[in-house]
C-alpha cells in the first residue's frame, strides 16, 4: 500500500471515531433573556409602535426631531410620542431617564416602553429607544445610518442597557375580576 493511500485511511479511521464517539459536545451555555408575554396595551401604545414602526428607514440626523429632517435618538422619541399619543417629553435622553414615570424591569417591558443605554462605555445615558415587543425596539441608532428595528438580545445592546421606562400608563384598560 502506498504511503499517501495509508494517510487516507489513517485520516478517515479518525474521523469515524471522533464521529462514533458517544461523548456528545458541551453545549453552550448562554444566560437566557425572558421578556414577559404580550400585555393588553392601550390604544395610545399600539399607536406609538405603530408609528415608530413606520419611521423605519428614516435618516439619522444629530439634532433632528421630524421624519423631513430626520432624527437622533431623543428626537424620534419625542416626535412619536407627540404625534401617536399627544404626550411632549423632555428633549434629550438625560431628560428622558430622569423624568417622573414608572421604572419597568427588563422583564416586565411592553410595548410604548422607553429603553435606556449607556453606549460610551460608562453608567451615564447616551441613547434610547422605544420598545416594540418581543425584545425588539426602534431607534435612530448613529451618524450615516437610519431609524432601525433592532433587538436587546445582542451582545452590544446587552452590554449598554441601563433601563426602562414606562411613559404610558394603561390604567384605564378594562380588566377580569
Amino acid at each position: 500500500m502506498t504511503m499517501s493511500a495509508r494517510l487516507t485511511l489513517i485520516v478517515l479511521a479518525a474521523l469515524l471515531s471522533a464521529c462514533a464517539s458517544r461523548t456528545p459536545p458541551a453545549p453552550v451555555v448562554r444566560a437566557p433573556i425572558v421578556f414577559s408575554s404580550p400585555q393588553p396595551s392601550s390604544p395610545e401604545a399600539e399607536d406609538v409602535l405603530f408609528r415608530a414602526l413606520g419611521l423605519v428607514g428614516t435618516p439619522y440626523r444629530w439634532g433632528g426631531n421630524t421624519p423631513d429632517s430626520g432624527f437622533d435618538c431623543s428626537g424620534l422619541i419625542g416626535y412619536v410620542y407627540r404625534d401617536a399619543a399627544g404626550i411632549s417629553l423632555p428633549r434629550t435622553t438625560r431628560e428622558m431617564i430622569s423624568m417622573q414615570a414608572a421604572d419597568v424591569g427588563k422583564e416586565g417591558l411592553q410595548s410604548g416602553d422607553l429603553v435606556f443605554f449607556a453606549t460610551n462605555g460608562g453608567s451615564q445615558v447616551s441613547h434610547a429607544g422605544i420598545y416594540v415587543g418581543e425584545g425588539r425596539f426602534v431607534h435612530a441608532p448613529a451618524t450615516g445610518g437610519t431609524v432601525k428595528l433592532d433587538s436587546l438580545s445582542k451582545a452590544y445592546w446587552q452590554k449598554a442597557y441601563l433601563s426602562a421606562k414606562r411613559v404610558l400608563q394603561p390604567e384605564h384598560l378594562a380588566r377580569n375580576p
